[in-house]
């Protein structure tokens, strides 16, 4: 039987996944009722950004989504900064692990270890593009997911015809001046976000 009354959700911290994300994108698409789900810290990555982002796209009725604490953005763990290839190995920098090409998140530390994120943002992308068709949503909350300037861009594409997102928060992201200034420029044009989080990124 298919509830008809909750309206707010929240499964932070129970590490279900890209599993669980994707049976809960099934469910967004047919919801009618749910305004408020918080989803943070649930170990989503990519795929499961998918896949709720194929849920934003036909859902008319959810207006704050809190997806903060995923890995998103793909970030690895610690790897051996020999491991990697590349000309710098500096924070923002572009290189290649293990055949794929990947930016560094964090520079090398005392241990010769780095982290690394995916250069192609694919589930902070789908989500952005959902955000282009999406006429509901106007709380979303992505602090704390990895997603460097690659998906900051992605994000401000989405900004320019956007008419309903007032609240966007993407705090602790590792965006530095490349992912600001699409974003900034982005504003230019939106007329109808009012708060906008951008703590503890990479902006000096």
């Amino acid at each position: 039987r298919v509830n008809g009354v909750l309206t707010t959700l929240n499964l932070r911290g129970n590490g279900f996944g890209d599993e669980g994300a994707k049976a809960l994108a099934s469910a967004l698409r047919v919801n009618e009722v749910l305004t408020d789900l918080n989803l943070g810290r649930n170990k989503i990555g990519d795929e499961g950004a998918n896949a709720l982002a194929s849920g934003l796209r036909v859902n008319v009725v959810l207006t704050d989504l809190n997806l903060s604490g995923n890995n998103i953005g793909g970030e690895t763990g610690y790897i051996k900064a020999s491991e990697v290839e590349g000309e710098s190995k500096e924070v923002g920098a572009k290189v290649i692990y293990q055949g794929r090409e990947m930016v560094v998140s964090k520079g090398v530390d005392s241990d010769g270890d780095l982290k690394l994120v995916d250069a192609v943002q694919t589930g902070v992308l789908a989500i952005a593009k959902a955000l282009e068709v999406n006429e509901v949503l106007t709380n979303l909350n992505l602090s704390w997911i990895g997603i460097g300037d690659e998906g900051a861009t992605a994000l401000a594409s989405a900004l320019r015809v956007n008419g309903v997102l007032t609240n966007l928060n993407l705090g602790f992201n590792k965006i530095r001046e490349e992912g600001a200034a699409a974003i900034a420029e982005a504003l230019r044009g939106n007329g109808v976000l009012t708060d906008l989080n951008l703590n503890s990124n990479y902006l000096n």
